[in-house]
């Protein structure tokens, strides 16, 4: 089960994300979850499943799943390569690793038939509207043209969240919606949350940082200040 608000952290591919650099990200992740109370997923590359799982008691989830089963396919990452590894979810269709409609379905089916959290990304509120039928656990809005480039989609692109929030709730109101794309800073967050998600996917702005922790802890308590708000 994932609490939300939810910070999501998609460490991608890059030189930080392999060996110790990436088990130290993932425990200052943990850190701040068990300072702050707020949820943390971190998603590592396969290779670093296992490792970071066994290391660190909040979630793993897989980068991506081949919509597959076990046998012949060389190469392939299997659902059930990534559960025995430690990962209890992944992500489906990120914007790096597109799949058909078809693929998308079989995932997010087997993803529920195997216990596994699965946040499907999407990038448009068209393409959300069509993701919510699904019924993916979760949905991560992301234009692209914004990732990695430190532009928050909650800033720079409002109407296309507020757009996707509105549609998943006439849509399948079950569903969880989050966003990413640029997001940096704990601001990016709460104004992420006051768009009405329940959280943010977010890479280069934790793994890329010179101090993934403190990021983290500013986005963490982001959350914290919305959550207190609407309480209050």
């Amino acid at each position: 089960m994932i609490q939300t608000p939810v910070i999501i952290i998609n460490f991608k591919a890059y030189l930080e994300s392999i060996g110790v650099s990436c088990l130290n990200i993932a425990k200052a992740a943990e850190v701040v979850y068990k300072d702050t109370g707020v949820q943390i997923v971190v998603v590592p590359p396969a290779t670093e499943i296992s490792r970071v799982s066994s290391s660190i008691e909040i979630p793993v989830f897989a980068q991506h799943v081949d919509p597959v089963e076990p046998g012949a396919h060389t190469g392939a990452i299997t659902m059930e390569m990534v559960k025995e590894a430690g990962a209890t979810g992944l992500l489906i269709n990120h914007s790096e690793k597109r799949l058909l409609l078809a693929d998308i379905e079989t995932l997010i089916n087997k993803a529920r038939a195997n216990n596994l959290v699965s946040v499907l990304c999407t990038n448009t509120p068209a393409v959300t509207g069509a993701g919510a039928a699904l019924n993916p656990d979760f949905l991560a809005i992301e234009p692209p043209e914004l990732i990695g480039t430190g532009i928050p989609v909650s800033k720079a692109k409002p109407e296309v969240v507020l757009n996707s929030v509105d549609i998943v709730m006439k849509i399948n109101p079950a569903v969880k919606v989050i966003c990413g794309a640029g997001i940096t800073t704990g601001d990016d967050v709460y104004a992420a949350l006051k768009l009405k998600t329940v959280g943010v996917l977010l890479a280069s702005g934790v793994v890329k940082a010179k101090d993934p922790r403190k990021v983290i802890q500013e986005m963490a308590e982001a959350c914290l200040k919305f959550q207190n708000e609407i309480r209050g």
